[in-house]
């Protein structure tokens, strides 16, 4: 042990100083008092007592502090383990500063870091490994949670185990790829070597599960909505008395049912609404039961009505050809395919069938049409290709004019054969009327 310890050294200087300024003895008293005092730093022994201390300083100073005596004699001991406590702290402290400037996420620190003294680095490498291990591990949770969730809970858990694993995949060095810490990895058994792959892979199981989850989440609400459109509808069908009102309450009610039908099968909302589906349309079929009927019945004649409108206003003006014709019939034909879809004991089917048998008239005139068409046609190819055998009889040098006006006779037949109202009256008529001039020149000779 030293007689004489710094704490209490520096309280004695303290105040030597101060009394060499107001003392006659001045500096040299002051230079005497800190020379013994510097000499019992020096010396070993038990430390100075209150009295040796008033010794050391009072024949050059007789009015020195006794207030600071007595505070420098109670200091001037070892120290003791709290100020040994204070002084590892302080070490620690500085080494912890020293590993946390090490750690810093700068590549120019890190890596010459990682070259030099890797041990520095083992905050980063424990919180690296810790890091990937709850990224991988909270995706394969939620990835469970996911494909076989049982209810919508199990999907917002997964959700938040997504966004966990973002949150641990971002903590992770992007710009430390590559590089693999093989001392701490060959103790710690690390499931990662941070190659640009495997990060890649990891960032996409993120992705793919937050696709599975907007995919679920979407999947849930149009169930969610379909189920809530089923439901207004049923109970609001069932305060309707009948009308358009209550028909368009059932076309909303079927499109609800339709539009479970379209939820994915994979997902939970399909799961749910596969196993309501059933429900819906039993309850559908048996609530509605006439009325679903009569709607499909007049959907169907609607639909009928529809072709032919579009028949009836594609035979106006005629003469029209054949091929027009032939487009008028399909149009009849498909309106009457429609009405004879409606089943005897729907409520339409009264209705469907004086439809039918109009349409079907209608269609029976449009066949005659058409045959007409095609008849009249062929009696003007067939009366041109007689004139052109006369035009050449006729230009022979001893033509027989008996058998001119014979062959004259058979055209001019033909031509009076053709109907009006076709695509070819206005020919037929002109070339009858050339043909009735010819004869009459023929038989004057």
């Amino acid at each position: 042990m030293r007689r004489l310890y710094d704490q209490a050294f520096e309280i004695l200087q303290q105040e030597v100083k101060q009394c060499a300024q107001k003392d006659l003895v001045g500096d040299v008293g002051a230079k005497i008092v800190l020379k013994r005092l510097e000499k019992m730093r020096l010396q070993s022994g038990e430390p100075l007592t209150l009295d040796e201390l008033k010794d050391l300083v009072s024949d050059q100073f007789p009015n020195f502090s006794e207030p600071v005596l007595k505070k420098a004699a109670k200091v001037n001991r070892p120290p003791g383990v709290f100020s040994k406590i204070v002084l590892g702290m302080a070490v620690l402290g500085g080494f912890a500063g020293l590993v946390a400037l090490a750690n810093l996420p700068y590549p120019m620190i890190r890596f010459p870091v990682a070259k030099t003294f890797p041990i520095l680095l083992l905050p980063s490498y424990i919180n690296m490994d810790y890091n990937y291990r709850q990224a991988v591990s909270l995706v394969e949770q939620s990835d469970q949670l996911i494909n076989q969730a049982t209810a919508i809970t199990d999907i917002e858990l997964g959700v938040e185990k997504v966004k966990q694993s973002q949150k641990h995949l971002d903590q992770l060095p992007v710009w430390f790829l590559g590089y693999y810490p093989q001392a701490y990895c060959s103790f710690m058994g690390c499931m990662w070597r941070f190659t640009f792959d495997e990060y890649e892979s990891a960032r996409k199981n993120i992705g793919r599960m937050e696709s599975k989850i907007f995919q679920q989440k979407n999947a849930y609400q149009e169930y969610t909505k379909a189920e809530q459109s089923i439901q207004e509808a049923q109970q609001k069908f069932q305060k309707l008395p009948p009308g358009n009102e209550q028909q368009q309450t059932i076309k909303v009610w079927q499109t609800a049912i339709d539009q479970l039908e379209k939820i994915p099968p994979e997902t939970l909302a399909g799961k749910l609404a596969q196993k309501q589906l059933a429900t819906a349309q039993r309850d559908f079929q048996q609530q509605l039961g006439f009325v679903a009927g009569s709607i499909k019945g007049n959907t169907l004649i609607d639909a009928a009505m529809q072709f032919a409108s579009q028949a009836a206003k594609a035979s106006q003006n005629p003469p029209h050809t054949a091929q027009e014709w032939q487009q008028v019939i399909k149009l009849w034909e498909e309106a009457i395919r429609r009405l004879e879809q409606v089943p005897t004991e729907n409520p339409s089917y009264s209705e469907a069938q004086k439809k039918l048998a109009e349409y079907t008239t209608n269609l029976g005139i449009s066949q005659t049409r058409l045959q007409t068409e095609k008849d009249a046609v062929e009696l003007v190819k067939q009366a041109k290709s007689a004139i052109a055998q006369w035009q050449k009889l006729a230009r022979s040098k001893d033509p027989d004019i008996g058998a001119l006006m014979s062959q004259l006779t058979d055209i001019i037949n033909t031509l009076e054969q053709v109907p009006a109202g076709t695509t070819v009256s206005q020919e037929s008529q002109n070339l009858l009327r050339s043909a009735q001039h010819t004869w009459d020149k023929l038989s004057l000779n």
